[in-house]
């Protein structure tokens, strides 16, 4: 006989865990059992960067701070692994054997970091910075002065090398594409990020790819990384943040509709009625472009949770579609994308660029409605370009004003909500 649940999560990142505190909320009796893969208790792997640099502990990153937050709302935590679901059945297969039914199914397995194809990824010293054990062993080789490689300069690859800049590493960061942040920014804004960071002493090469990994002979402890601009540079420590994918291969065969994730509707359901996904691995309605998409963001599986626990909970609760929004800090630099960052074909764009103090804004527009934005060097209008874009509020007059100088975008926010 295998246990039987009324509410099953696989994943106990924020996506499931702010599910589950949802479903208590509304459902006080049902019998919620959630599934993590980890030994340490339901985390942040956002907050990773924070331990590398000292500013919190590893306990800093728990979702919950409370020693015994589950037992206490009567959630079940299991460690394991699910190897497959039976939707027909409604059961889970788990990989020491052991089985769960369910009568409700929240699939929140998150992404995983993808692999490039690149020879010596195995030797040691190579590390993704996704677990908490990944953040240990970074933290053993990231000395200050150790020399460093880190391939990728994505949204998440420039969190990370926030983190190495602050421990004092000599650091070269490696991204094959021809600017930083390449799918949060434009060209002025991501060379610009690459510009601050090499003032700031980081060696930072666009447009390079990493060819081989191999031992230096001299040094077991250390590596030689081999570029495709024929460069060899000697490195202590590699870190692997070319981007993530979804974890739902274990879905095989479980008949849901996916494609770069779980395919969801507005109430976070998939394609079977008992089963619903939310965070990395659901690919759920953007607010933007009312497509599907995957944001592997924290503030999106926190929406994904807290909409997907009210309805399995029975509420109707529709969602909106999350706001692709990202914001950086790189190495003191704070820049921000929001929406549709690169416009619509037809649409104006307001533009203010000042490359010698690092800062820098355009807004797009449909009409006469903001409806993406990008902003260097400041912090002040992140939740004013936020509300523009998600309220949709019509500019009239405030349009051309904004065309001519986009930084007057607090007071067009301010008039045009009143």
């Amino acid at each position: 006989a295998y246990a039987h649940c009324d509410v099953l999560i696989i994943g106990a990142g924020p996506a499931g865990v702010t599910a589950a505190d949802t479903l208590r909320k509304t459902d006080p009796s049902g019998e919620v059992v959630m599934i993590g893969g980890e030994p340490e208790p339901p985390y942040s792997r956002m907050a990773i960067p924070y331990v590398l640099t000292g500013i919190i502990e590893e306990e800093g990153t728990y979702l919950r701070k409370d020693d015994d937050h589950y037992g206490a709302q009567k959630i079940t935590y299991r460690q394991g692994t699910v190897d497959s679901v039976d939707a027909a059945a409604k059961v889970v297969k788990l990989s020491d054997g052991s089985e769960q039914s369910y009568e409700k199914l929240l699939i929140a397995t998150g992404a995983s970091p993808l692999r490039p194809p690149v020879d010596g990824l195995d030797l040691p010293g190579v590390h993704h910075c996704w677990t908490l054990e990944d953040c240990r062993n970074i933290a053993r080789l990231a000395e200050k002065g150790a020399d460093v490689v880190l391939m990728g300069a994505g949204f998440i690859g420039c969190i990370i090398l926030e983190a190495l800049a602050e421990r004092g590493v000599n650091l070269t960061v490696v991204e094959a594409e021809d600017r930083m942040v390449p799918r949060m920014m434009n060209a002025a804004a991501g060379n610009m990020v690459k510009a601050w960071c090499i003032e700031k002493g980081v060696n930072v090469l666009t447009s390079t790819r990493v060819t081989k990994l191999e031992s230096s002979g001299e040094n077991p402890d250390s590596l030689l990384v081999d570029l495709d601009n024929g460069e060899q540079i000697p490195a202590h420590l590699v870190v692997v943040a070319t981007g993530v994918k979804s974890n739902i291969g274990f879905l095989d065969g479980a008949g849901l509709k996916s494609d770069q994730g779980i395919i969801v509707d507005e109430y976070m359901r998939s394609s079977d009625e008992n089963i619903y996904a939310a965070g990395d691995c659901a690919q759920g309605i953007d607010f933007s472009t009312g497509e599907w998409a995957v944001h592997a963001v924290q503030p999106t599986a926190v929406d994904h949770g807290r909409i997907a626990g009210m309805n399995m909970a029975g509420s109707v609760a529709p969602f909106k579609g999350s706001l692709n929004m990202n914001v950086l800090d790189t190495v003191g630099l704070i820049s921000a994308s929001f929406g549709k960052w690169d416009g619509v074909e037809g649409g104006d764009f307001a533009e203010a660029h000042d490359p010698d103090n690092f800062r820098y804004m355009r807004l797009e527009f449909d009409g006469d409605k903001i409806i993406g934005a990008l902003s260097l060097g400041r912090t002040d209008q992140i939740g004013v370009l936020r509300g523009l874009i998600q309220t949709e509020m019509p500019l009239g007059d405030w349009k051309q004003k904004l065309m001519a100088d986009p930084h007057l975008i607090a007071d067009a926010y301010i008039d045009c909500a009143h």
